[in-house]
C-alpha cells in the first residue's frame, strides 16, 4: 500500500514536471499496461488528460495506444489533419480542442513495455525535436520509478510468502509432531493435489488456526462469564 502511494506521488511529480518543462505541451500523463494489454492512467496533470486517455483506451487507437503497442515514439503535430486515428482525432479535436500530441514508450527491462508518457497540447500544433528529447528524458525517469517500485513489491511479496509458509510449517510440526522437512512435504503435496500455489495452502492453514483460536477464546470467555466460580459465590454467601 505504502509503495503504491509513494509511486503514484512520484509519477504525479514527473507528469507535472514534464508539463512545465517540455515546450509546446500543457497537459501530461503517465499510463501503464498490464500483461493482458489493459491500460491504466497512473498520473495526470488534469482532467483533460484523463478524458483523452480514456477515449483512446475505449477506441483502441491514438498516439497513447500506439506508443505502448507499436512505436516507441509517436509524434502527432497538427493532429486535426492526422489520418492515423480518425475516430479519436475527431472526438479529441471537437471536445478538447486538441492540437498536438506526443506519446513516449517507457522501457523497463527485457520483459518489455511497462507504460507510456503522454503529452497533449491545446495551444500549439507544432512539435519540435527539443520537445521529443526532453519528453524521452522524463519518460526515462518514470521508467526508473516504476522499475524500483516493482522490485520493492516483489521483495515485499517474497517476505510475506516466507512468513506465511514459516507459520504454516510451525503449525504442522506442532500439530502432528513431525519434522520441518515432512511438514514442507505435506504443504507441497497439498499444493500439487489442489493445483494451487503453496503460499495459498499455507495461508489457509494459518487462517484456519487463527479462526480456531478465536472461537476457543470466545468459548472460554463465555464460560467464565456464565460460571463465575465457587470462590466468588461462597464469598457472596458469607
Amino acid at each position: 500500500m505504502h509503495t503504491v502511494y509513494r509511486l503514484d506521488e512520484t509519477l504525479e511529480a514527473i507528469a507535472l514536471a514534464a508539463r512545465v518543462s517540455v515546450p509546446g505541451f500543457d497537459h501530461a500523463g503517465i499510463s501503464t499496461m498490464d500483461r493482458k494489454g489493459n491500460i491504466t492512467t497512473r498520473a495526470a496533470t488534469d482532467d483533460l488528460v484523463l478524458e483523452l486517455d480514456q477515449l483512446q483506451y475505449s477506441l483502441g487507437e491514438g498516439p497513447c495506444v500506439d506508443s505502448l503497442r507499436e512505436a516507441p515514439v509517436v509524434s502527432a503535430p497538427d493532429i486535426a489533419h492526422d489520418q492515423r486515428w480518425p475516430r479519436y482525432v475527431a472526438d479529441a479535436v471537437r471536445t478538447a480542442g486538441l492540437q498536438a500530441q506526443l506519446g513516449i514508450r517507457l522501457f523497463l527491462d527485457s520483459e518489455g513495455t511497462l507504460g507510456g508518457l503522454n503529452l497533449y497540447s491545446t495551444q500549439s500544433p507544432h512539435i519540435d525535436d527539443e520537445a521529443i528529447a526532453l519528453a524521452q528524458l522524463f519518460a526515462a525517469h518514470a521508467a526508473v520509478a516504476l522499475g524500483n517500485a516493482r522490485e520493492i513489491d516483489h521483495l515485499n511479496t517474497a517476505l510475506r510468502t516466507r512468513k506465511v509458509v514459516g507459520q504454516a510449517l510451525g503449525l504442522l510440526m506442532e500439530r502432528y509432531k513431525i519434522s520441518e522437512d515432512r511438514a514442507f512435504a505435506f504443504l507441497t503435496r497439498a499444493s500439487s493435489h489442489g493445483n494451487v500455489k503453496l503460499v495459498t495452502v499455507a495461508q489457509e492453514l494459518v487462517d484456519q488456526a487463527n479462526s480456531a483460536q478465536g472461537t476457543d477464546k470466545q468459548g472460554t470467555d463465555k464460560q467464565s462469564t456464565d460460571n463465575p466460580g465457587t470462590d466468588t459465590a461462597g464469598t457472596d454467601e458469607r
